[in-house]
């Protein structure tokens, strides 16, 4: 049985380790992206710069601590005090829960004078931060194949008639290989990861056995973009989930601008050529996460599976797993031809279930405990990075919203049930 992981601060050894599955050498890990557990506490983190994943073991004990809601302010600001910089020399990557204590860890990166470095925070039930030694931990490491190491080649637009800005030309410095590892889904042993590869056909997805081996499978995916009416191949999926759609394990891709799709996991081989089936399109936005829960609501009916999706243009969508069974496939040949903004009177098409009502942005979202959502969200009124821990049924903080109820001449109406 491996000890818990001593919460102190890492030296990250810039040592370089070899090609295989099990590493006894120093640890060379130069990004913390994409974060994932296993149901026994295995973390697999994500690093864009190695081309490679990484798999620590963290056993820990379970948390008998109630869960409730909760609010960290500004943890963006106090990440930054642990790792002893400035707010704004911290990029925070993702979130991911501990299946047994249900600690939050957010992997981040640390932005110094010479050079990047990568940082994993623990955040326990009693809201304390710190610095997980990822050295003092047990790994193996899995390297990608075909890892796109290629020059920057986004291209730089405007929007229609107007020039390009700043930020829009900066686009055109991004590396592809930080778009290697997109999302990272642990099902039954196997890993799948989203990203891009070094080839014309760019959008693919790795299927990856743990215990890491040395080998993978790697599949090029295509699929039809109802907001763009195209057939797509480049861009990667940016958040996936395994649900089991038709009587068989499928995944559940959501896509920029936004379309979903499903990829049978059977189809998933070594170098396969996958036409994904779309089912569903709820218009422009990048989405960040897909975290499968089960809705139960407090006033009473049946528990039901669902999808919550998040997104950096737009509220969560909420899809419920029944709207994807037995869902018509959308070709070219379905809709009118045509790109379709949000306006559209077709938008947003298919099963897309509801959007809820959140209050913020929520830029990275996990759950926690089952029945929680744990989210880094940009506060609407201070801008703000605040880290929320809110029930599923109702994931919102209602603090600074100024309704009915908050008014001190509010009398519930006795005739009403309560």
């Amino acid at each position: 049985m491996l000890k818990r992981a001593k919460l102190t601060i890492s030296v990250v050894a810039a040592l370089a380790i070899g090609t295989s599955a099990l590493a006894e050498t120093s640890l060379d890990i130069k990004f913390a992206g994409a974060l994932e557990f296993s149901e026994d506490g295995t973390l697999f983190v994500g690093d864009n710069h190695n081309g490679a994943i990484f798999a620590f073991e963290i056993p820990e004990e379970a948390n008998d601590q109630q869960i409730k809601p909760s609010s960290i302010a500004n943890i963006d600001a106090k990440i930054a005090e642990l790792l002893g910089v400035n707010a704004g020399a911290i990029e925070i990557n993702d979130i991911a829960a501990h299946p047994v204590s249900n600690d939050i860890y957010i992997s981040v990166t640390r932005i110094g004078n010479l050079a990047s470095q990568p940082a994993i925070i623990t955040i326990s039930r009693d809201q304390q931060l710190a610095l997980l030694d990822i050295d003092a931990l047990p790994f193996q490491r899995q390297e990608l194949t075909a890892y796109p190491e290629g020059e920057p080649t986004f291209g730089v637009r405007g929007m229609g008639p107007f020039p390009p800005l700043p930020r829009d030309i900066a686009k055109g410095d991004i590396p592809l290989n930080t778009l290697a590892i997109m999302d990272i889904e642990y099902f039954r042993g196997e890993l799948f990861v989203s990203g891009v590869a070094h080839d014309n056909f760019l959008s693919s997805l790795r299927r990856i056995s743990y215990p890491f081996d040395g080998t993978q499978g790697i599949a090029s995916v295509e699929m039809y973009h109802i907001t763009h009416d195209q057939y797509e191949s480049r861009a990667p999926i940016r958040a996936m989930s395994v649900q089991e759609i038709d009587g068989k394990p499928q995944l559940v891709a959501a896509y920029t601008c936004s379309p979903i799709v499903l990829v049978p996991l059977d189809e998933i081989t070594d170098g396969a050529k996958i036409s994904a089936r779309t089912l569903m399109d709820y218009g422009n936005g990048q989405p960040l996460d897909m975290i499968s829960f089960i809705h139960q609501s407090p006033f009473g009916g049946d528990a039901e599976p669902m999808l919550f999706v998040t997104s950096d243009s737009r509220s969560p969508q909420v899809i419920p797993i029944s709207g994807l069974q037995d869902a018509q496939v959308v070709t070219h040949d379905v809709l009118p031809r045509g790109p379709k903004l949000d306006m559209h009177p077709l938008m947003p098409y298919g099963p897309v279930g509801k959007a809820v009502m959140f209050n913020g942005v929520p830029l990275h979202t996990t759950l926690v405990g089952g029945g929680f959502f744990t989210s880094v969200t940009r506060d609407p009124y201070t801008g703000d990075l605040n880290l929320d821990t809110n029930p599923t049924w109702f994931p919102n903080r209602i603090h600074d919203m100024l309704a009915e109820m908050d008014f001190p001449q509010y009398q519930p109406d006795p005739s009403r049930m309560q």
